[in-house]
């Protein structure tokens, strides 16, 4: 039985596109360190897909250099207040469909078929040795897959408010995530236009939207999993790993951290993608990306 959807008819706020992206060039998804490698994760984060539509969005508005750190926060908060997303997985094509792959169920062999990684280091000028200290392993999502060469595709949802004002399908056509962008990593272009979801239906079923709320809400059935960060309290009916959800911005208007990348942001200790879910529940997406479980006697204040 599926969940209800725009319960009580009400008008909606928000609307649901499918959006399929082709990977052009290897993505480094950021994670962790683990020695001389950088891992990436297995999937497009909300807070990379927010900050590469903020970059793009900004660019498109601004004649000349867009060097000033306030543009790209005015329009980061326009992209916080009018669309919301999920996180973007890979994704191969199957006929005249797509058909996402999740990192949870898949284990060693999606790794194997989509995880790659690149190898590099400096070089002494006198001996032309390595570097010491200098060697480092990145890796990367392939654009193609590692075993059969098939084309890589990242699906996901983009919500859009009904008074949205940002040109974001234009945007998604020049798009770079990730990082080692300076290297060309991160390339991806809008396959088709995106397809606006009728039924409420979410990667074919295991979730389902709601638009009549404040902010888009997601229904997770019972024993599915979660497709985004989650806060973590004690109250939610999840089995998963938990982890602390850390991102880096730019904010040249702080003296002491003005440049990019040396503004460290805390989201929140979060259940990560893929934990699995006890009885149906019903999750608000917050800023980032990011979900929020919404308990029964507080879902009527969300609407």
């Amino acid at each position: 039985m599926e969940p209800k959807r725009g319960a009580e008819g009400g008008a909606m706020r928000w609307q649901a596109y499918e959006v399929i992206l082709r990977l052009r060039s290897p993505l480094h998804s950021g994670w962790r360190k683990v020695g001389n490698l950088q891992m990436t994760r297995p999937y497009v984060t909300g807070r990379m897909l927010w900050g590469a539509l903020t970059m793009r969005l900004t660019r498109n508005q601004t004649s000349g250099p867009a060097t000033d750190s306030s543009k790209y926060r005015q329009v980061g908060e326009k992209v916080h207040d009018t669309l919301a997303f999920t996180y973007f997985y890979p994704t191969l094509r199957q006929d005249n469909s797509y058909l996402t792959y999740w990192p949870w169920e898949e284990g060693a062999r999606f790794r194997h078929r989509f995880i790659g990684s690149y190898a590099s280091t400096s070089l002494e000028p006198q001996g032309r040795s390595a570097a010491e200290g200098s060697l480092h392993e990145v890796e990367f999502i392939a654009p193609r897959t590692k075993d059969t060469g098939e084309q890589v595709y990242l699906k996901g949802y983009i919500f859009q408010r009904t008074d949205c004002p940002l040109d974001w399908r234009r945007a998604l056509s020049m798009l770079q995530l990730g990082g080692e962008r300076g290297y060309g990593w991160g390339l991806v272009s809008l396959e088709s236009e995106p397809v606006e979801v009728k039924d409420g239906k979410l990667f074919g079923g295991i979730a389902f939207f709601d638009g009549s709320g404040k902010r888009p809400h997601i229904i997770v059935p019972a024993q599915k999993c979660l497709l985004a960060h989650t806060k973590a309290v004690v109250s939610l009916p999840v089995k998963g790993e938990i982890e602390p959800l850390v991102g880096r911005e730019w904010r040249s208007i702080d003296p002491n951290r003005p440049y990019a990348g040396q503004y460290v942001v805390f989201n929140d200790i979060c259940y990560i993608p893929g934990t699995q879910v006890q009885q149906e529940s019903t999750f608000q997406i917050l800023h980032y990306g990011l979900w929020e479980r919404l308990r029964k006697d507080k879902l009527a204040h969300a609407r």
